[in-house]
């Protein structure tokens, strides 16, 4: 039932896509279509991202834009060929469930490798005393024997290949990345960091599946946040992010994590509840700077 229900949610469980707030608005996209590339674009790319909770740039250090859903790409956001939409903290497409893998059914996708492979080894374990008897003669001349055959390689088969996948999906979340961040580590506004969302391994895993630990095992949707915004751990100062206005100290106890240069959403901060937070006065104060922080913006075409 668990396995059903896990693969049954995967697939329909329809991936999230950035919220309005990320897409240009009809002026802006305007804008950006009448004036030619340049200085012009970025200072429309500039306004529409000024606001917005996101740290990670292209290769060439400019606001991640999708110019054919016209919006700002939220962090871990990536296009989807097959789907043809952005699709939040995207690890990949996969075929065997003919659905984007993402921040929506991610621990779906988990569930459902964990149990086939519990399925499998279940299986595997109970005809094994049979497919010994097979090549001892020791059933019946019948065809049943041969199904007996059949499902013990079938089941060993995917045994070997979903413990392989369960086990590489679950380094990804005990070191909070995807699929696509290990092929392409992220890049922030002062460094490539192929460890920059994570948050150690306990925050790792709640981010995943949640705080509740009685849904963890349940294919019910638990995880933190809401997709478009992730807490980081910047583990150097970024040059071009802006102090910290009235003296307060914003690095945590531990002095190599420092805050991202954005006040995080309600919805995720609470992951860094052990760290000093800024006030509410620094917070507004630092929203109104970030804006003139930001580098050179270019429109590339990233999928």
């Amino acid at each position: 039932m668990l396995f059903v229900w896990s693969y049954w949610k995967t697939i329909f469980t329809l991936p999230m896509n950035p919220s309005k707030e990320f897409h240009l608005s009809y002026s802006d996209k305007e804008s950006l279509e009448r004036e030619p590339r340049g200085e012009s674009q970025q200072e429309v790319l500039r306004r529409a991202a000024k606001d917005l909770p996101i740290y990670t740039r292209t290769m060439s250090g400019a606001i991640r834009y999708c110019d054919r859903c016209h919006l700002v790409k939220p962090d871990r956001c990536h296009h989807c060929s097959v789907c043809d939409k952005c699709i939040l903290k995207m690890d990949h497409h996969c075929p065997w469930v003919n659905n984007c893998v993402g921040f929506s059914n991610y621990k779906f996708f988990l569930l459902f490798l964990a149990y086939s492979l519990l399925y499998c080894l279940f299986i595997a374990a109970t005809d094994l005393q049979y497919f010994i008897k097979f090549w001892t003669n020791g059933l019946p001349d019948t065809q049943a024997k041969f199904h007996i055959m059949f499902l013990f390689f079938a089941a060993a088969m995917f045994s070997v290949s979903l413990s392989s996948l369960f086990g590489y999906h679950c380094w990804l979340v005990s070191k909070n990345k995807s699929t696509l961040e290990v092929f392409r580590a992220p890049i922030f506004r002062h460094r490539t960091d192929k460890n920059g969302f994570s948050l150690g391994f306990s925050k790792n895993l709640r981010q995943v599946f949640g705080d509740e630990k009685k849904y963890w095992l349940l294919p019910v949707f638990s995880s933190l946040g809401d997709g478009c915004s992730f807490p980081t751990c910047l583990v150097n100062q970024d040059p071009e992010q802006a102090s910290t206005p009235g003296g307060l100290n914003s690095t945590s106890k531990n002095e190599n994590h420092l805050f991202p240069a954005k006040p995080l959403r309600d919805s995720q901060s609470h992951l860094l509840t052990d760290t000093p937070s800024w006030s509410e006065t620094s917070a507004k104060a630092e929203k109104g700077k970030v804006g003139m922080s930001n580098p050179a913006l270019t429109m590339e075409n990233e999928t």
